[in-house]
């Protein structure tokens, strides 16, 4: 069972002092739990290795899928194929950061992998600063946490320089590059999420600017801000798979954009890849003896309790959960419905005292570097809430 620790929350003016707007839902509830989850050093350690040991074999099946012409079966569109082919072969495309979703490791539950948020994760600025901020409010020890995500994640822009060597190299090779950052205009989580990364990059040492995307000019030369500037990287926190299907001409430009060698784009093309569901089946092909994985199918698991996911989608939409006997026990609404089906084992998470579930996810940056939880029902979905933790 999830046990609890009661804390006193952070005040919403505190919040938004921080630039965290989004904190009480659409129904007025608050969207931050006022109680931590508490786990062992031990079961920290156990995601840890858990999700390193998982990203080996995103890497390892993401060239299997290249080798074999499989972006069909992922659901990846014709338009990005190129562009995923170009940024997997050249190290110089370096994935930034990721979230894992995963049932168990709490109890002696083993750790499960849910799915990959390779792209554009959430959860970002709860995970890496508010649930600190719960810590230090409450004076508690703030090292009792499963979290760096901060710095890992500035230690990770400077590999975008220094690739795979020690990053106390950064320094010696930086020359003054720039990196543009860009969200769309309407979403204040999504805005404050990328001036928080951006942040995180300027701390690194790089210049940096901001631009929302309709402002951002793409031609021949490269990606430039409003002003004409021009820029070595560019981050957009707006989905490979949104890009392709309601952008097409802009999923042409950057794939010659990245042909041409005159930017590099953050999250690289590849991670739509790691982003598809779909994933997860070639995973069982590959590594069927793996502890972590779920069997999955892109056809429906007869005679078992199993979950209907649509390859792209977010937030649980469009999501059902099927019983052994064919029957629809759950199941979401949302705009993912034309995208292929995936179709994975049922596994029970953690629940709470009063039969709240929890959702692990596990932050990747270089290595698994953070961590926290959502609670809710049988499917997270945007009303579900964000609870930190605390290591006991």
């Amino acid at each position: 069972m999830v046990t609890l620790q009661k804390v006193s929350p952070l005040d919403d003016i505190d919040l938004e002092e921080l630039g965290f707007t989004w904190h009480t839902d659409s129904d007025g509830t608050k969207y931050v739990s006022d109680e931590l989850v508490e786990i062992s050093e031990a079961e920290a350690e156990a995601y840890y290795e858990a999700c390193n040991e998982i990203y080996d074999m995103y890497v390892e099946a993401a060239q299997y899928v290249i080798e074999n012409e499989l972006f069909f079966e992922l659901g990846i569109p014709f338009n990005l194929i190129d562009a995923i082919k170009k940024s997997l072969e050249n190290d110089v495309h370096w994935h930034l950061y990721g979230r894992f979703d995963l049932a168990g490791g709490i109890d002696d539950q083993p750790i499960k992998l849910i799915e990959f948020n390779a792209d554009t994760p959430t959860g970002l600025f709860e995970t890496a600063l508010l649930q600190w901020a719960l810590l230090k409010q409450n004076n508690m020890d703030e090292e009792k946490q499963f979290n760096n995500v901060y710095e890992a994640i500035s230690e990770n822009f400077k590999r975008l320089i220094t690739l795979f060597d020690d990053t106390s190299n950064f320094n010696e090779r930086y020359d003054g590059w720039k990196i543009l950052f860009s969200s769309i205009d309407t979403n204040e989580e999504e805005i404050a999420t990328t001036r928080l990364l951006q942040q995180m990059a300027t701390d690194a040492g790089f210049n940096t600017g901001f631009e929302y995307l309709f402002n951002v000019g793409f031609d021949e030369n490269g990606i430039s801000d409003a002003h004409g500037n021009e820029y070595e990287y560019w981050f957009k926190l707006y989905p490979w798979e949104d890009i392709a299907h309601d952008e097409p001409e802009l999923a042409t430009t950057l794939s010659n954009i990245m042909q041409n060698q005159k930017a590099i784009i953050l999250n690289p093309a590849y991670t739509l890849l790691f982003q598809s569901k779909g994933m997860m089946k070639i995973l069982c092909d590959l590594f069927p003896d793996s502890p972590y994985l779920l069997r999955t199918s892109f056809e429906p698991l007869k005679g078992i309790k199993h979950v209907e996911k649509t390859v792209f989608g977010r937030e649980g939409a469009n999501t059902r959960i099927i019983g052994a006997d064919s029957a629809v026990l759950e199941q979401t609404d949302g705009p993912y419905g034309n995208y292929k089906k995936v179709y994975q084992e049922y596994v029970e998470f953690p629940k709470d005292a009063k039969g709240t579930k929890y959702q692990a996810g596990v932050f990747f940056a270089y290595e698994a570097c953070g961590m926290s939880f959502r609670k809710g029902s049988e499917i997270m979905d945007n009303m579900s809430k964000f609870v930190g933790h605390v290591i006991v």
